[in-house]
């Protein structure tokens, strides 16, 4: 199946002509964090009017939407039809001159949420990123009206670390799920985490909870240290590249590879409960995490997940220059 896949990515490009030049006037030759967010701004604008030719789209622009290889026009740009309107997250990097957006928008008259990342050279978008989930339950929409608070606050210039340092520990969070060991991340004591708008750490659990919400209950640090993600043995690829010290942002991409060997797992340290059900077929999940990172510590963490692809696919970056990074 992976030849196959990657057959058909070489087949795609071998065979289709590379997009047209645009009518956009190009960005400043450095995008500065307004200049980024703005061109963010423009192209969801585009997207929505299913017109690429109005952003300064490189001839050569690579182009992935939930690990498939696309060109300008098609994908989203066929059936978005509204834009962003409360729930926004970027993280603009002027270093790396990429943007990343965490939004709720509509597409096909229905909410997505949905990330994109664009990435920019001479005033052009040579990369552009997509990854989406849609079928959100009232659940799921319950915390993506608004932003979290501490998401969008500005660190304060004595809690702010380097950009490089940022990316380290946003990269820690993949190995800490990996080795079912808290400690190889820095995790603050108030870390929350979301998932397709699911809170899925530091719940209330109600009078007579489900092992689930059970296990919702825990922190971030403690949750993992049941051993309630042991499954979860494989992060690849890890592209974590654009950070913020600002807001201290950083957001990464990835691939859960999800063999599902084991019928059951064994759960440590929680009362009452000692294993939960894994009867499920193997799969991956692509995913983009946005850590909130002060002190030297991950606070937030917002994540997006697109489940419905097979288990160890490709990414869709394998035959570009920009692999993604």
């Amino acid at each position: 199946m992976r030849n196959l896949s990657t057959a058909i990515v070489i087949l795609f490009f071998a065979s289709s002509p590379l997009f047209a030049a645009p009518n956009a006037n190009k960005l400043p030759e450095h995008c500065d964090r307004a200049c980024l967010i703005g061109a963010m701004n423009d192209y969801i604008a585009a997207l929505v009017s299913h017109d690429p030719s109005r952003v300064p789209l490189s001839p050569q622009v690579e182009f992935v939407e939930n690990t498939v290889p696309m060109h300008p026009g098609d994908g989203l740009w066929k059936i978005a039809d509204a834009p962003p309107t409360t729930f926004k997250v970027y993280v603009p990097d002027p270093v790396s001159q990429e943007v990343g957006l965490l939004c709720m928008m509509s597409a096909n008259n229905e909410p997505i949420e949905a990330d994109f990342r664009l990435k920019v050279r001479h005033g052009e978008i040579v990369a552009a990123e997509h990854l989406w989930a849609g079928d959100l339950k009232p659940a799921n929409l319950k915390n993506l009206q608004t932003p979290r608070p501490g998401l969008l606050a500005v660190v304060p210039p004595s809690e702010r670390v380097p950009r490089a340092e940022m990316l380290e520990i946003a990269g820690t969070y993949y190995t800490a799920v990996t080795t079912a060991d808290a400690n190889n991340a820095p995790f603050a004591a108030d870390c929350e985490r979301h998932e397709n708008g699911i809170q899925t750490t530091g719940n209330s659990p109600p009078a007579n909870p489900t092992p689930r919400q059970v296990l919702g209950s825990f922190g971030c640090a403690a949750q993992l240290k049941t051993h309630v993600m042991d499954y979860i043995t494989r992060i690849e690829p890890r592209r974590v590249m654009i950070a913020d010290p600002e807001t201290g942002l950083v957001m990464g991409f990835s691939q859960f590879r999800h063999p599902m060997d084991e019928g059951t797992e064994k759960i440590v340290g929680v009362p009452g409960i000692t294993s939960q059900s894994m009867n499920l077929k193997p799969f991956d999940n692509v995913a983009v995490h946005i850590f909130k990172i002060s002190d030297g510590k991950i606070h937030e963490i917002e994540a997006l997940g697109h489940s419905g692809v097979p288990y160890d696919a490709p990414t869709g970056w394998e035959h570009f220059s920009d692999h993604g990074r």
